[in-house]
């Protein structure tokens, strides 16, 4: 089966790519560097022609509710329509758990992407996962200052960007299902000790504090909006099993 991965060098989309090709089907990674600009709508037509699923696992760096939500509405209009002219006839996207209890900054987008998807011509499914074991690096990183290393209050259920990879492949080799089950980690976790436990990692000299960080969407991630909810398909390597894996 050949099958598309919008945004196929980003965290997931890479390990979707690895996990289709292990099935053995034939994956076409598509990203700006190889001449498909979703935002933009350039080089869709040649990049998706003969391909029968398509898994949108595109991705911004923004806390800006307009910009995100400019973004993924522009890229899955040009998707969904370059799908529908190519007779494409699965459209699987990737989704962020909560999305729809706390539709603030970025995840305004990703709720504003969820909805063009189900009310397109192309036959849907989103996967709404949790955040990745990355997610903690990225804020240590991004709330660094000199010595100090803010570590945000949330309550978060992280889950290997592999397992999510390997999920979505899963589902998009199957029939359409809307919304699908989501996929979490194996265990709840405090992001301030999360952000903590990977500076310790690192070996260096930092003091990471607690914090709670004022904003709608912290708010909600501290009251554990973001954690699944019903029963979600669990992936099994946790966050210390990870931090470990890169320290090997």
């Amino acid at each position: 089966m050949k099958i598309a991965v919008v945004g196929g060098t980003g965290t997931v989309g890479a390990h979707t790519v690895g996990a289709l090709r292990e099935r053995g089907h034939d994956a076409v990674a598509l990203s700006r560097a190889n001449g498909a600009d979703v935002a933009k709508g350039e080089g869709l037509d040649a990049a998706i022609d003969g391909v029968e699923a398509i898994i949108d696992t595109t991705n911004l760096s923004t806390l800006s509710a307009n910009a995100s939500v400019a973004f993924f509405e522009a890229g899955t209009r040009h998707l969904l329509a370059a799908a529908e002219r190519a007779g494409v006839s699965h459209l699987v996207t990737l989704s962020i758990v909560g999305v729809d209890r706390m539709p603030y900054d970025y995840y305004a987008g990703k709720m504003a992407q969820e909805r063009l998807v189900a009310a397109g011509a192309v036959p849907w499914s989103i996967v709404r996962a949790t955040q990745f074991h990355e997610f903690a690096a990225q804020i240590y990183r991004q709330a660094g200052f000199g010595p100090i290393h803010l570590a945000p209050r949330a309550r978060l259920q992280p889950v290997a960007a592999a397992e999510v990879g390997g999920y979505l492949a899963e589902v998009a080799v199957g029939a359409p299902q809307g919304r699908a089950r989501e996929i979490a980690g194996p265990l709840e976790e405090a992001l301030d000790q999360m952000v903590r436990d990977y500076a310790a990692t690192l070996g260096e000299r930092v003091w990471t504090p607690s914090v709670s960080l004022p904003g709608k969407q912290m708010k909600a991630l501290r009251s554990g909006l973001g954690l699944p909810s019903g029963e979600p398909r669990r992936g099994s390597q946790t966050y210390a099993e990870w931090l470990s894996s890169r320290r090997a």
